[in-house]
C-alpha cells in the first residue's frame, strides 16, 4: 500500500527510522569487537522509538482510513460473497515500543540484529475469520489486491482531487466471470492501462476501449478495435 505516496511526514519519519535502524544494527555487529561502546546504545534507542511510535501510528490511522473505502469495494467485486477484514499485524504497540526495545536489548547484541519495531509489522487480509495468504484461492488473492488498488485510487482522489492513472496487468486472469465483469464496470471512470495477452474478454464484457496498442517481438503498433 503506497502510504509514502501520500504523506509526506510518514516518509519523513520512516526514512529517518530506517537509518537509525541500519546504524543500531551495525553497532550491534561492532560491540562483539568494541563491547564499550554498549553504552552508545541508549541514543539509538531512544531514536528508534521515537521514529517508530509515529510510524505506528500513522500506520493504524492509514489502515482505518483504507478499510473503510477498500470493502464496499471489495464486496462490489464479489457480489457479497465474501466479508472482508483488514488486520494490521503489529510487532508492538507504540507506548511500548521503547521498553520492549530496551528488554530485547540483549537478545538483540546476540543476534546481532533489531528484534523490535514497525519493521516487523504485517499487514493480513482476511475472509471470514480465514487468512486469504494462506487459506485463500489464487482469484480470492488476486480481487484482494484489485480491491486494494481501486481504494488507494479512490484515497488519493479524496486527498489530492485529481485521478490517478491505474496500471493494470493480465488483470482478469485467475477471475471468474462475475469478478471479471464487476471489476470491468468499476473502471469505468478511471484512466486505465492494461496490458494483457488478448482482447476477448474486454469485449465480451463490452468494456469501452479507446486505443490497442500491440507488441510483437518487441516492435510496438496501433491496432484497430
Amino acid at each position: 500500500m503506497e502510504l509514502c505516496q501520500l504523506d509526506k511526514i510518514y516518509v519523513y519519519n520512516l526514512v529517518n527510522y530506517n537509518k537509525v535502524l541500519s546504524q543500531r544494527n551495525q553497532l550491534l555487529k561492532d560491540l562483539y569487537f568494541k563491547p564499550e561502546l554498549k553504552q552508545t546504545l541508549d541514543v539509538w534507542d531512544m531514536q528508534l522509538a521515537k521514529y517508530g511510535g509515529e510510524i505506528i501510528k500513522r500506520r493504524e490511522e492509514f489502515i482505518k482510513e483504507i478499510s473503510n473505502i477498500l470493502i464496499p469495494i471489495h464486496n462490489k467485486l464479489t457480489d457479497n460473497q465474501e466479508d472482508i477484514e483488514i488486520i494490521y499485524e503489529k510487532n508492538c504497540e507504540t507506548d511500548d515500543l521503547y521498553e520492549k526495545i530496551v528488554t530485547n536489548r540483549e537478545k538483540d547484541i546476540k543476534y546481532k540484529n533489531t528484534s523490535v519495531g514497525p519493521q516487523r509489522d504485517d499487514v493480513l487480509f482476511f475472509n471470514r475469520g480465514k487468512n486469504i495468504r494462506t487459506y485463500g484461492s489464487q482469484g480470492q488473492k488476486r480481487t484482494i489486491a484489485l480491491s486494494l488498488k481501486l481504494a488507494e485510487i479512490e484515497l488519493v482522489k479524496s486527498l489530492i482531487n485529481d485521478t490517478p492513472v491505474l496500471l493494470l496487468d493480465d488483470v482478469l486472469s485467475e477471475l471468474d466471470s462475475k469478478r471479471q465483469n464487476h471489476l470491468l464496470k468499476s473502471l469505468d471512470n478511471i484512466q486505465t492501462i492494461i496490458t494483457c495477452t488478448g482482447l476477448d474478454e474486454f469485449i465480451e464484457n463490452r468494456f469501452k476501449i479507446n486505443k490497442v496498442f500491440q507488441v510483437t517481438e518487441g516492435t510496438v503498433s496501433e491496432k484497430m478495435v
